[in-house]
């Protein structure tokens, strides 16, 4: 009888390991918006769901680094959820206060642009398996608009 449970056990393990699971890319990150408050940027996370069913979104968190300095924060709760059998695009806002932006003049007088890293953390929860983390990273630079981009 042990032996037919081991069998059926390790039936399952085999499939479970052998599921499809979600994959997902960092793809743009561009500027948004500049205001008194700082700079948005907007970082656009492609997902594809192999499921057909769609899978509820818990929460992406994110970290924007420049020159290895945590310059930005945050995360957003319930995003909604990934379509089933298909392709997903989340934009994900990121926001830097422009006290921070005065912290990076070297970098910025340069090139009048941020030399960055941003990593993001999409956590998704799928049946029989849990929450599951699909970490992303993706390094670049983002321009910053001068006086004649204005005009």
């Amino acid at each position: 009888m042990s032996h037919l449970v081991d069998k059926a056990k390790n039936y399952v393990v085999e499939k479970v390991a052998n599921m499809k699971k979600p994959e997902a890319n960092l793809t743009d990150v561009d500027l948004k918006n500049v205001s008194r408050e700082g700079i948005e940027c907007l970082a656009k996370v492609t997902v594809d769901n192999p499921y057909v069913h769609p899978i509820p979104i818990c929460e992406i968190s994110y970290i924007l680094k420049s020159a290895t300095r945590v310059i930005a924060t945050g995360k957003i709760p319930d995003p909604g959820s990934l379509k089933a059998n298909g392709q997903t695009v989340l934009d994900v806002a990121v926001k830097v206060p422009h006290s921070v932006l005065v912290s990076l003049v070297r970098d910025i007088a340069v090139d009048w642009d941020i030399d960055y890293e941003l990593e993001v953390s999409l956590v998704i929860d799928i049946p029989l398996f849990g929450n599951f983390t699909i970490p992303l990273s993706n390094k670049g630079e983002i321009k910053l608009p001068s006086i004649k981009d204005f005009f």
